[in-house]
């Protein structure tokens, strides 16, 4: 029998830098969701990928940036921790922003939070964006600021790359046994997946400050008897005036939402969906500790 490989590999950047597009492309399916805003992914989320008899669980981490509010604290928390639990850590670096401010942060955090056991490699996406000569030089020196184990130029929208990448990571994780069946490819709950979904489909119809100071729950998720399923979600918001914002006129926002979101989650589920949406206001739903465990997150990071 070929001995079989298993282990955790870390995807870390800035927010927007392709971490989620990167798994879901790995993985062959949707399990992060992926936006045009920044600061879209909150929680850990794991996908779960075969190539060959390796199984890789990726953790697709928040971005990393300069934290102001309770949830951006918990959210660079879980990025942090996701980097240091990595068998290896990929940091994804926009090839056309270069060395910014933020990359430069994350280099140094590196240094003193990522073990001297994780293997660091370095992801240059979106190399369509630049010519080859400033990848060299973007190449270079990142490698001078901080010793990688390997470096890839890739594209994880389009997909340039990502195979040699897939194949490195598959043969460098450690020998052990699959810890999940080969067939998932996600370690989270679908109640999760699913107030993901839907959060997705507010950000990309809600514009400016808005998606940032809104949850999604599933507070139900009923398997029905003819077949379908039945889900009930809460969407969270702090003002009165970011309900009216939310529902849109005459209800037309929320509507829009239901069915994008409704569309994706029969294609996930394979069955028909039923999905009743509910906004509430809640204030200070970004100081309550259910909201964070609702996403994955830790409150507890939320102090100092």
């Amino acid at each position: 029998m070929t001995e079989t490989r298993c282990g955790f590999v870390a995807l870390i950047g800035e927010p927007n830098a392709g971490k989620s597009t990167l798994m879901n492309r790995i993985v062959g399916a949707k399990v992060s969701i992926v936006t045009h805003k920044v600061q879209t992914t909150r929680a850990r989320i794991r996908g779960i990928a075969m190539e060959g008899q390796t199984q890789m669980v990726f953790i697709d981490t928040p971005g990393l940036f300069r934290t102001r509010r309770n949830l951006d604290k918990a959210m660079v928390a879980a990025a942090w921790a996701g980097a240091a639990d990595g068998d290896i850590t990929v940091l994804l670096v926009e090839a056309h922003r270069g060395i910014s401010p933020g990359v430069k942060m994350i280099l140094e955090g590196l240094k003193d939070r990522v073990g001297a056991k994780t293997k660091m490699v370095l992801a240059i996406n979106k190399i369509d964006k630049v010519k080859s000569d400033q990848l060299l030089e973007l190449t270079q020196s990142l490698n001078e600021a901080f010793d990688f184990t390997e470096t890839f130029m890739i594209s994880a929208e389009k997909g340039h790359g990502v195979d040699a990448l897939r194949k490195y990571l598959a043969a460098e994780l450690p020998v052990g046994p699959w810890l999940y069946p080969e067939d998932q490819i996600a370690d989270v709950p679908m109640r999760m997946i699913a107030s993901e979904v839907t959060r997705e489909k507010l950000m990309l119809r809600l514009h400016q400050e808005l998606p940032y100071f809104l949850t999604v729950e599933t507070e139900n998720w009923e398997n029905r008897k003819d077949g379908t399923v039945r889900i009930d979600q809460v969407i969270y918001v702090t003002r009165e005036g970011h309900k009216g914002i939310t529902l849109g006129p005459r209800g037309q926002t929320i509507k829009a939402v239901s069915m994008a979101s409704r569309a994706e989650l029969k294609e996930m589920v394979g069955c028909e969906v039923h999905l009743f949406l509910q906004v509430k206001v809640r204030p200070n739903w970004e100081k309550e500790a259910e909201r964070f465990t609702e996403m994955g997150l830790n409150f507890s990071d939320t102090k100092g």
